[in-house]
């Protein structure tokens, strides 16, 4: 009986060629819609609207709770604070644009740990140990980004009112109809304003 060679064959240099191709092809797509970038500033948007909503609440529980509060300070209704680092220079004129001009900005703590702390020596001048139940924040949040241009900042008034706010940097959260920052009823475009007052003018 005759031998017979194995009729198995590998892929052709071509094949191979045409199927590198189709994935480099599927890839560029994919990338492209997904758009990494996007999503991860979509992630660090997601993480600053749900800081805001923390520490409304906290204030808000710190207010009812304690007898004699104070959320803003010596110098409230005229003085803001901001979550960056304060060497930036663009920081000291109203808080990076976040308050009107007669709104100055404070010194902050310089370093990451200090701004953190709840006991009125962070970065937001409100001491949250004093809450009966104790302070419903580990830390005070900061920006994911925390720098000149995105950053969180706080202002209060002697009638114990106050704004917190932040910028935006997604597509999805800072243009067309997902524009968290035209739609939240304060009188700052470029930034995301919560709180009791949204339009704190310093007088």
């Amino acid at each position: 009986m005759p031998h017979t060679l194995s009729q198995n064959k590998g892929f052709t240099l071509v094949e191979l060629l045409v199927v590198i191709a189709i994935v480099a092809v599927l890839s560029t797509v994919v990338i492209i819609t997904l758009n990494p970038a996007e999503l991860l500033r979509q992630t660090r948007d997601s993480t600053r609207i749900s800081d805001m909503a923390t520490m409304k609440s906290a204030i808000a529980l710190y207010l009812a709770d304690v007898l004699e509060p104070d959320i803003g300070g010596a110098g409230a209704g005229t003085t803001c604070y901001v979550s960056a680092p304060p060497s930036t220079p663009a920081m000291a004129a109203n808080c990076g644009g976040a308050f009107p001009a007669t709104v100055t900005m404070q010194t902050q703590p310089t370093d990451a740990t200090t701004a953190r702390k709840v006991d009125s020596n962070g970065w937001i001048p409100v001491n949250f140990t004093t809450i009966s139940a104790g302070t419903p924040l580990g830390s005070l949040p900061i920006d994911p980004v925390n720098n000149a241009t995105y950053f969180y900042a706080y202002a209060a008034n002697a009638s114990f009112q106050y704004e917190i706010d932040a910028v935006m940097e997604s597509t999805r959260y800072n243009s067309g109809t997902g524009n968290v920052m035209d739609k939240d009823g304060g009188d700052v475009d470029e930034f995301y304003e919560v709180g009791t007052n949204l339009e704190i003018t310093g007088v």
